[in-house]
């Protein structure tokens, strides 16, 4: 077994990485309040915009540009630059933990704005007439018709927002909070390379197992013919 691979595992499996405010399970649930804070805002911003773009169809483009362009901006560059523009106005951790949740915000946005638009605008257009011509409102149509059909869009931009920023989250560390990226961070400072793998380890496993958690959230909330239909399409 290679020399680097056995020390990662001895790294992973001993019980003291484990223990303590700067232990394995400590940095994991700091990297998670971190990433659901920052999904929950994100999805906050970008679920009730994409609902009324894809609803009213007013802004489309305007949206397809912004996904496009947010999606180009480095999220390095982009925490650097929050850092030293708000730490002169705040003070304690938050001076530095409202930067990182402003690139992940910055991050998330994209996936979930597009998921919720196209899935409103995927809505069979014979579904909403017949709701139409029932006499449901346009604010009904949007709720009782729209919404349900857009779920399954809806949750996979969620899910694929979520992978983001657990994978983005690390650089969290560069700034001085704690979460997995600490592990990357420390382990390159003080050449410790089987602490950084063992901390890209554990961010790629925590990743899978929200995404997992995500995906029986979404079993339970998207109906089994909505699940097959956006599937189909």
């Amino acid at each position: 077994m290679n020399q680097t691979v056995l020390m990662t595992w001895e790294w992973l499996t001993d019980p003291a990485n484990w223990q303590g405010r700067g232990g394995i399970l400590a940095q994991s649930l700091e990297h998670l309040r971190l990433s659901f804070v920052a999904l929950l805002v994100a999805a906050l911003i970008a679920v009730p915009t994409g609902l009324w773009v894809g609803h009213t169809g007013r802004l489309r483009w305007a949206a397809v540009n912004l996904t496009g362009a947010v999606r180009a901006i480095p999220s390095l560059g982009v925490l650097f630059v929050a850092v030293l523009l708000l730490l002169p106005r705040l003070r304690g951790e938050l001076a530095f933990e409202l930067p990182a949740l402003i690139v992940l915000v910055a991050l998330a946005v994209p996936p979930i704005l597009s998921g919720t638009y196209a899935g409103v605008e995927a809505t069979d257009p014979a579904a909403r007439d017949a709701a139409r011509g029932v006499g449901m409102t346009g604010g009904q149509v949007l709720r009782q018709v729209e919404i349900p059909g857009a779920l399954p869009l809806i949750m996979s931009g969620l899910r694929s927002a979520m992978l983001q920023i657990i994978g983005t989250a690390t650089i969290a560390a560069i700034v001085g909070l704690g979460g997995l990226g600490r592990f990357l961070i420390d382990g390159q400072a003080s050449r410790q390379y089987d602490q950084m793998a063992g901390g890209a380890i554990a961010v790629a496993v925590l990743a899978l197992l929200v995404d997992q958690a995500l995906a029986l959230l979404q079993r339970v909330v998207v109906s089994p013919g909505l699940s097959s239909a956006a599937s189909v399409r």
